[in-house]
């Protein structure tokens, strides 16, 4: 397919706004941290993991060691910023009582992996 070099925005567009044919999305309950990365954030989401102390320790020390690193300049990309406190970092479905049968499952969860 030849794109007329006027038009490449256009095409790339039209390409990301089709709906992905092999794709799909399941609308259930979900815990999300809010956006942004913090100390406080690492230690939240390491509670809700019930992580061991020694893997909070270890995150919170890579954590510290990325706040000084800075974007590689070496490939002279012309790439935005990327903002990290817009991200959000965790997300799981919302913790429920265990089924006891397949009657008591989400059917849209049901349908999803049939």
């Amino acid at each position: 397919m030849k794109i007329q070099q006027e038009e490449p925005n256009k095409y790339i567009k039209e390409l990301t706004q089709k709906k992905y044919k092999y794709g799909f999305v399941t609308d259930i309950h979900t815990d999300v941290i809010e956006r942004g990365l913090s100390e406080e954030v690492i230690r939240l989401i390491s509670m809700k993991k019930e992580e061991p102390e020694w893997l909070l320790e270890f995150r919170l020390k890579a954590y510290q060691h990325w706040l000084t690193m800075e974007m590689p300049t070496w490939a002279h990309l012309r790439i935005p910023q990327i903002d990290y406190q817009t991200i959000s970092y965790y997300a799981a479905p919302k913790k429920k009582e265990s089924p006891k049968s397949l009657d008591e499952v989400d059917p849209e969860l049901i349908k999803t992996f049939n």
